[in-house]
């Protein structure tokens, strides 16, 4: 249950992020903010910044940026339910994601795609082409 008590308007913004279910650890949010991949309000922040009501979080996640707003702050890491009503995604970012994953989608489908894993002498062979294109 996201808290309402005005006197807890403030948490931190990596156990906000832990707790809302955007990373799967408190340490994976830690070093996803400490590396500037979250931005609070268009200015990168530290882990311990405190996080208020209202506030604009993005997040670059796979190559796509989800804007997401700030709306209770979580008591525990619960479940997902309860942790997806302490945000909202703007509709700029639900749409760009949308594209995103249409892109990839049709990225995926104009690839080949061999009916059988290679065997050992096709795994040296592709091993061979990739170091001739590396270097």
């Amino acid at each position: 249950m996201p808290q309402q008590d005005p006197a807890d308007s403030r948490q931190r913004l990596d156990k906000w992020l832990w707790c809302v279910r955007l990373y799967k650890s408190r340490g994976l949010a830690t070093q996803a903010v400490a590396g500037g991949r979250v931005k609070v309000n268009g200015d990168r922040v530290k882990p311990s910044h405190a996080l208020r009501l209202g506030d604009r979080v993005s997040l670059s996640r796979d190559e796509a940026v989800l804007l997401i707003d700030v709306l209770a702050f979580p008591v525990r890491r619960g479940p997902a339910p309860e942790a997806r009503a302490c945000y909202a995604e703007t509709p700029e970012s639900a749409a760009q994601r949308a594209l995103h994953s249409e892109q990839r989608r049709l990225d995926a489908m104009s690839r080949p795609w061999p009916d059988t894993r290679p065997d050992k002498r096709e795994r040296r062979q592709l091993e061979k082409l990739r170091r001739n294109n590396q270097g």
